[in-house]
Formats: C-alpha cells, structure tokens, sequence
C-alpha cells in the first residue's frame, strides 16, 4: 500500500469511527449525535469555563473597587460567550457603581432575559432600581428571589427590600420584610442596625433598644452605630448612657456628620 493510500486509509477510519455517539438525556431517551453536535457542544462548554474564569476575574476587582479593570474583564466574559447571563449580572453591578446608569439597565436586562429565574440577578437587579428612585418596582424582584426555595442568601434580598421602604418613610412594610431578615440571619449587624433605627423612628423606644444592645454586643462601633445608641438613650430618658456615647463620639470621630449634628442638637433622623 502506498503511503498515499494509507493516509486515506487511517482517515476514513478515522471519520468512520466518529461518526455518530449517543447520550442520554435526564428522560432515559438515547439521541445520537453526529460530530459537528459533539465539537459544538464541547466548543460551548470551553467557552462557559473560559467566560467563567474571566467573571471570577472581574469579581475579584470589583470587590477591590478597581472598576476599569473588573469592566475590562466582565466585557471580555461576555465576548468569550454571550450566552453567560451572570456576567451580564455583574456587569451591571460595575456600570451601577460607575454611575452608567443606562449600561448597568442594559446589562441586568440581557442578564434576566438569559436567566429569568436567577435569584441574585434578581436581588441585585432590585438593589439597582432601589438605588435609582424606583423603590416600588424594586420590590418585585427582591420578592423574586425569596420565593426561591434554592436561593443562599434570602436575608439579604429580605434586607434590601426592608432598606428600600426605609428610603420610602414606609416604616411598617420595612418592618415587615427586615423581620423576615433577621429570622433568616440573626448574625446580620446591617439588619439589627435598621430595626433599631426603624423601631426608634415610629416610637417603639424598647424594641429599638433590644435590636440596638444586639448589635452594640456583636460589632465595632462606628459612627453611625454610636449615634444611633445616643439617640435611642436619649428616647429612654438615659442622661449617662446618653452622655458617655456622646463623649466617645466626639473623641473617636470628631469630624463626622454625626458630631456635626451632635454639636447643632439635631436628634432627628
């Protein structure tokens, strides 16, 4: 046999047996597939782990703040595969905190339309319209996703939601949906600071006063967590808590908002 012929021999073989495979899909049904299906499909998953490996990049930036490189990243997830809705879903999250507010709608938009029941798309897409004056729509899909049974992370779709009604002055319905939170994740510091404040607001000085030595026994004070312990010991009449907060306040942060407003007895929220 000539070497000629025996190339085209190896290669006939060769297609011979490539012909068709078989798979069985999640119904017992055996399909074949001939070998353009086979390369596409292995094509597609290289393409998703590629994609993968550059989202994992641009969240790793995003986290650290550097924005320019984490949208470099994002952008080149989505032209690697254009198919992959969770880099749609963060690149929505880098344009909302580039202030691109017409990009992030875009980006969160083609996310949902890929993944309509992506549960954190859905929080986050209801953070984004939260964060853009549209707190009543937000709540939809805050609700999304907490009606999924599978979704991790409930108490911070629940949180959302709750700040989102905050910013309304809708007091109760916050209640409602931070509640929930706190039952969902009792460790939250971010959920008993906003129940304390939300209780101290519409007068329920003793339940302000529970979430509050919660949070006081489970964090670092800040700022914002003195000045709210201040004010809820001023509620109750507590002149000395009231005064030693006040003390610390002034030495630990002296140039914050809140020692501007200490200074000017602006107790309001």
């Amino acid at each position: 046999m000539t070497l000629a012929r025996l190339a085209g021999a190896l290669l006939a073989s060769v297609l011979a047996a490539c012909t068709t495979t078989t798979v069985t899909t999640s119904s017992g049904e055996v399909v074949a597939k001939g070998p353009e299906r086979v390369l596409a499909t292995a094509n597609t998953a290289d393409a998703r782990t590629r994609a993968r490996a550059r989202a994992d990049l641009a969240a790793g930036y995003y986290r650290t703040g550097q924005l320019a490189v984490a949208l470099d990243e994002a952008r080149r997830a989505v032209a690697i595969d254009p198919g992959f809705a969770d880099a749609y879903g963060l690149l929505g999250l880098i344009y909302m905190d580039m202030n691109e507010r017409a990009d992030a709608e875009a980006s969160f938009q083609k996310a949902l339309k890929l993944d309509p029941a992506g549960s954190e798309l859905a929080n986050n897409y209801g953070w984004f319209l939260c964060q853009t004056g549209r707190e009543r729509e937000s709540l939809q899909y805050f609700d999304r996703a907490l009606r999924d049974p599978l979704y991790t992370t409930p108490a911070r779709a629940a949180q959302n939601a709750g700040s989102c009604l905050i910013k309304l002055k809708d007091h109760a319905g916050a209640e409602r949906y931070l509640r929930r939170s706190f039952e969902l994740d009792a460790t939250s510091p971010v959920t008993k600071y906003l129940l304390a404040r939300t209780y101290l607001v519409t007068g329920q000085v003793d339940r302000a006063t529970f979430y509050y030595n919660l949070l006081a026994r489970s964090v670092e004070s800040t700022p914002e967590t003195l000045w709210l312990g201040l004010r809820i010991a001023r509620a109750n009449g507590d002149l000395r808590t009231e005064s030693q907060l006040a003390n610390e306040l002034r030495e630990r942060f002296p140039r914050s908002p809140e020692v501007a407003a200490l200074a000017r007895g602006d107790f309001n929220d």
